[in-house]
């Protein structure tokens, strides 16, 4: 069988054709500097070739071609040329720099593919990518054109490549982070051909489907569409307003997500065809709003003013549905030229002619109603600032570019969007990140509402400030931004470790006083390098954390010291199951020799009135024996019909008089800063040592405190408990049993 042909080499821009597009829109451009880009590609590419058979040169080349369509500066086009070099060929960025300035070096670097991350998870190498490429383009927006042209022509080209696992990762890769990357500087034409290429990869079988209804509804209401268009425009005519109209039909991606998230029907889809009204100025589309709904009736609630207050990727527009000509329900879009490239084009659109120089006019955006093209990517920023994994990174990034957007408003009419369904926090967050940590309370409207209330358009929002920050973990549920929700995250992460230093130098320090040994007149640096760890403050976070034990702290700075110092001030040993337990436990029926363990769900302690329970298999488990409880414990109640497993128990004199136990105390404290403290203190002065402590179930007003403490007997642990009740930090305390 003969191998099928090579495919043959398809054509690309050539050099003279590259330097016309751009002398047609920037006829002062620097020939000079695109022919040495173009020639130096070639010539740094060489021999490589890509999947479709292509000498890899033409792809830098296509690249720059798809810019030119969008009458991007020289600068920006020479980077498109060279973007791969630094990657794929020996040259360097400061090699760039000598040949082309440093201004495209600096490009190229940002551009640079980041395939060379060497990351096992897909996510996390799919994290890590958008976090270089959000800091690369934070800087430059020429950056994200780029690399936004470069992925639409690999997109174009990916059926080349062979294994489907592949093509499918690049294709949800580009329709999750590329796509709305497009649309969030308002490049809606490359963000449409990023989707519908994706679609075709990921699910061809709905997009085919999909192909076939459209061809099919075209046949049926093509005329339709065009009849509809010449009345309107005749509409628009006869009120003396020169217009241009035509009708477009929604992208198959565009309709199947539709079809997805409202869980609806092809046939019960109203706006596969809306109409486009292109007029002169901005009065005008006001003006042809008017004439259309005195032509035709408007249907409830589905105008939308995007020209005074535009999209937050600069996307400006007047929307409206009527119940058209031949009872149609027509979906109308009505704009200025202008807005429209904006629209179509984002932030290329304002690559333009001021001062003699040829680049991206901010002011002039401004001054037409623009935001900054950056400041949604800027939020994404601050997400990196504060941290967080990389999976968190990938969900607020698509969470921060797909939401739809609300608008509300400050005190002083300052305009803040925000994505759907977010809340007094976001909002809060949004105008800064130290009103948000002392947000206590919200007024919408005037009206104090509760946090978790849902912002809806117009809503006028003051945040009711205290004096300190004060962050409770469950705030994240009443947030939907990636901003608002790492800041949270970061300030709980603060919160968390001043909490655990304190406990743990309260811990180290009252250990040192009982052995009579001041803190301050010690070295740590042997403790340090035995735990390896880098810090003093990281020795007491270790220690708060439970990581490493005072007495282990004590044991390194004087070897020896703990067992002295335990055997000296309270010549007590502890209590241990086993044959020599009959040293402290007595009673009736007990066989010389037999074990006795002392339950853990009721630790019984020198003191408490106590009962044991024969294991059933004693006889033939060589660790079997007799079970030690409290006379109280709730386990007993499953030996109620076994009257012949019980045994009567007491403690003998020794066990009262030199001996500890470990008990473990159930407290729920308020949370604030610096109770911990409080409480291992009240512990340390009644003469408790505790061993171990773990938190749980924190909540914005109080956490519970599992506390295992080593006491004398049961009046001990009594006293312990009543200490800790006057204390006004402490809500509830009581043993743990069961």
């Amino acid at each position: 069988m003969e191998a099928p042909p090579a495919p043959k080499p398809r054509k690309f821009l050539r050099q003279y054709e590259l330097i016309e597009r751009v002398h047609a829109y920037d006829p002062t451009a620097d020939e000079a500097l695109l022919n040495r880009a173009y020639v130096f590609a070639m010539r740094m590419h060489g021999s490589q070739t890509r999947a479709s058979g292509d000498p890899y040169y033409a792809h830098p080349i296509e690249v720059a071609g798809i810019l030119t369509e969008y009458r991007l500066d020289t600068a920006t086009i020479v980077t498109a040329l060279l973007h791969d070099v630094i990657e794929d060929t020996p040259v360097t960025k400061e090699e760039i720099g000598k040949l082309f300035g440093e201004e495209i070096a600096e490009l190229v670097e940002g551009v640079t593919k980041l395939s060379k991350l060497e990351l096992q998870a897909e996510h996390t190498r799919q994290a890590e990518n958008l976090r270089k490429f959000i800091l690369a383009i934070s800087k430059d927006v020429r950056v994200l054109l780029v690399k936004l042209a470069d992925r639409l022509h690999n997109m174009r080209t990916l059926h080349f490549i062979k294994n489907q696992a592949k093509r499918e990762r690049i294709a949800r890769e580009t329709r999750d982070i590329y796509a709305p990357l497009a649309r969030n500087i308002g490049c809606h034409r490359i963000c449409t051909e990023l989707e519908e290429l994706s679609f075709q990869h990921t699910n061809p079988v709905a997009r085919d489907a999909i192909v076939r209804r459209l061809a099919k509804l075209r046949e049926e209401q093509g005329g339709a569409v065009a009849l509809v268009s010449q009345e309107i425009q005749a509409r628009l005519e006869s009120a003396n307003l020169p217009a241009r109209v035509f009708g477009r039909e929604k992208a198959p991606y565009s309709i199947w997500r539709k079809l997805q998230r409202k869980s609806i029907g092809f046939s019960q889809m109203s706006d596969i065809y809306a109409f486009r009204v292109i007029v002169d100025s901005e009065e005008d589309c006001y003006r042809a709003l008017g004439v259309v709904h005195r032509a035709w009736s408007s249907v409830p609630d589905r105008f939308k003013d995007f020209i005074s207050t535009p999209k937050r990727n600069n996307y400006r527009s007047l929307h409206t549905t009527v119940v058209g000509p031949r009872g149609m329900r027509i979906e109308m879009q009505i704009r200025t030229e202008s807005m429209d490239r904006v629209n179509e084009e984002g932030v290329a659109a304002h690559f333009r002619y001021k001062d003699a120089s040829y680049g991206l006019d901010l002011e002039g955006m401004e001054a037409a109603g623009g935001r900054d093209p950056l400041a949604n990517l800027r939020q994404l920023v601050q997400v990196l600032e504060h941290g967080g994994d990389s999976e968190e990174l990938v969900e607020h990034a698509k969470l921060e570019m797909f939401l739809d957007q609300v608008f509300v408003f400050t005190p002083k009419g300052r305009l803040v969007s925000l994505p759907r369904g977010a809340m007094p926090l976001d909002f809060a967050y949004a105008v800064h990140t130290s009103v948000g940590d002392t947000c206590i309370g919200v007024k919408i409207n005037g009206e104090l509402k509760p946090l978790r209330t849902i912002l809806t358009n117009g809503d006028v929002v003051e945040v009711i400030r205290g004096s300190k920050p004060v962050v409770p973990p469950d705030w994240r549920s009443l947030t939907v931004t990636g901003r608002a929700r790492s800041a949270i995250r970061r300030h709980i992460r603060q919160t968390e470790k001043e909490e655990f230093l304190r406990l743990g130098r309260v811990s180290v320090e009252q250990t040192f006083e009982r052995a009579g040994k001041n803190l301050k007149d010690v070295s740590l640096r042997p403790i340090l390098e035995r735990f390896a760890l880098e810090s003093e403050e990281a020795l007491f976070d270790a220690v708060g954390r439970g990581r490493v034990t005072p007495s282990q702290v004590l044991e390194t700075a004087f070897p020896g010291m703990v067992d002295a110092d335990r055997e000296a001030a309270t010549a007590r040993r502890k209590i241990e199951g086993g044959k020599g337990a009959r040293l402290y436990v007595r009673g009736g029926g007990l066989t010389p020799g037999v074990s006795l363990h002392f339950a853990h769900c009721c630790s019984p302690v020198p003191g408490d009135r106590i009962v044991g329970i024969l294991r059933e298999d004693a006889a033939k488990d060589q660790d079997g024996g007799l079970d030690v409880h409290t006379i109280d414990c709730p386990k007993l109640a499953e030996y109620e019909d076994r009257e012949d497993l019980w045994r009567d128990l007491n403690w003998t004199p020794e066990a009262e008089r030199d001996t500890v136990s470990l008990a473990r105390l159930h407290a729920t404290i308020g949370n604030a800063p610096g109770v911990l403290g409080q409480v291992c203190t009240i512990i340390g002065e009644a003469g408790g040592n505790i061993v171990n402590l773990r938190m749980h179930h924190r909540q914005s007003d109080f956490f519970d405190t599992d506390i295992d403490v080593e006491v004398r007997d049961a009046k001990h642990l009594t006293n312990i408990s009543a200490a800790l009740r006057t204390c006004p930090s402490v809500e509830t305390v009581d043993r743990t049993r069961g």
